[in-house]
């Protein structure tokens, strides 16, 4: 799931159009990017600043399973997501359709996403059964969006491309958590509560998906052309995927690479406002101040590495970024007071935006462009599974340790010290030529 300069049609000339392969309009450049800024809305209000906190003290009554509900919900998703992602990327390349996948996905994470307005105390399992739906429609969008980059963007370019893309996601992150913070804060005005206000701003989250994603399926073209569709079944299509990934071995390095450090990623997406409130003691206002300027800083950090992506290296630019989680981990870990919680908090903003669009980087350029659904529905396999393993990871740890959250965190910290093991046997050069060959061939 998962986003501070817009690369639209009115940007100056030279940098975007310099980046863009032949053919490719600023517009549709903008329209791909207005994705990004569609459905980080869900991933900043859903999974990471209200409904998450909502759903452990609201929904499932702050029982002491209650987070580990959570995870579960989310682990139950990224499941399924593991088990279609390949198959709907092959089809998708096969029959030129990732406009038309990513129209249904979209569809049903604005309809899913509704219906949690109506999730209310003790709706335990309806709320499960929308957050499953919501979520692997986001994830399995998010695959699709990002087959797209290799048709768009130059192979020396793709780095920041890919951050402009992610660098306007956060900016859309902010706009959907800045619309729902000023409805939380006039709760009272209108005779209500802040926590009775929660379920509007599901809708308010919606709406601004459904208004900025129309922009993606206006001008955003499918320019791949329709091949030979699969004949066997959908097992042995998710085979056939994982082995000619398998083929490619820096891009197989790099798929666990990322299962590694996005284990760690989508712990803080899916616990960051959990943490806050029952470690820290903030409030959902306060959690939302803080997950507003951590978008901020996710945002400059996404634009600013993908400018560094291209200068030092894609590998290079993700190495940096991973000893940066590390250094959030221990920050948050020794934080007793808010100030030092606070340095954490944004170190993980410019750590998130620019180590996610990173790994959508050298995917793109590992990628054959014509495969470019199927790798990124391998790569999508990675980071579902890696979504599974670091949430639940803490649901269980901080369930056995009878809530005690601050070893949860710094065993989230194991995952990107393993991440950063693994990127030393990624070749950047070798694994550009293999995909160069493979698409030669």
């Amino acid at each position: 799931m998962t986003a501070a300069t817009s690369p639209s049609p009115a940007s100056s000339s030279s940098a975007p159009g310099s980046a863009l392969n032949p053919g490719v309009q600023k517009r549709e450049l903008f329209a791909w990017a207005m994705y990004d800024f569609a459905n980080s809305g869900y991933t900043t209000v859903v999974l990471t600043a209200v409904f998450n906190a909502y759903f452990v003290s609201v929904i499932a009554g702050k029982a002491p399973w209650a987070t580990f509900a959570w995870t579960a919900t989310l682990a139950v998703s990224y499941a399924l997501v593991m088990l279609a992602g390949p198959v709907i990327g092959t089809h998708a390349d096969a029959k030129a359709a990732k406009k038309r996948w990513l129209f249904v996905m979209t569809v049903g994470c604005i309809a899913s996403t509704a219906a949690l307005y109506f999730a209310g105390p003790g709706m335990l399992v309806y709320a499960m059964i929308f957050v499953i739906i919501s979520n692997f429609c986001y994830a399995i969008g998010e695959n699709l969006t990002a087959a797209f980059l290799p048709e768009l963007a130059r192979p020396e370019a793709m780095g920041k491309v890919s951050g402009w893309g992610w660098s306007l996601g956060y900016v859309g992150g902010l706009v959907a958590l800045g619309i729902s913070l000023a409805w939380l804060m006039t709760a009272e005005s209108r005779g209500s509560t802040t926590g009775a206000a929660v379920p509007g701003t599901l809708l308010i989250t919606a709406v601004v998906y459904a208004v900025a994603a129309s922009a993606t399926f206006l001008w955003l073209k499918e320019r791949a052309q329709p091949s030979k569709p699969p004949t066997s079944s959908s097992w042995s299509q998710l085979k056939a995927a994982i082995a000619e990934a398998w083929t490619m071995k820096d891009l197989t390095r790099v798929c666990f690479v990322a299962i590694c450090y996005q284990a760690g990623v989508a712990t803080v997406i899916a616990l960051a406002a959990i943490y806050a409130q029952e470690v820290m003691g903030f409030t959902t206002q306060d959690t939302l101040v803080l997950v507003l300027l951590v978008n901020i800083t996710a945002c400059i950090g996404a634009f600013a590495f993908g400018y560094a992506q291209d200068k030092l290296g894609k590998v290079n630019a993700l190495r940096v970024t991973l000893f940066g989680w590390v250094a959030m981990v221990g920050f948050a870990w020794f934080a007793t007071d808010r100030s030092l919680f606070w340095i954490a908090a944004n170190l993980a903003g410019l750590c998130m935006g620019s180590s996610q669009s990173a790994g959508r980087a050298l995917i793109a350029y590992f990628a054959p462009p014509a495969k470019a659904a199927e790798m990124f529905g391998v790569f999508g396999l990675a980071t579902r599974l890696a979504a599974i393993l670091g949430p639940i990871t803490y649901g269980i740890v901080s369930w056995v340790s009878g809530g005690d959250h601050r070893l949860a965190m710094l065993i989230t910290g194991v995952f990107f010290i393993a991440a950063i093991v693994l990127l030393s046997a990624v070749d950047e050069a070798r694994g550009r030529r293999h995909a160069e060959s493979v698409a030669a061939g």
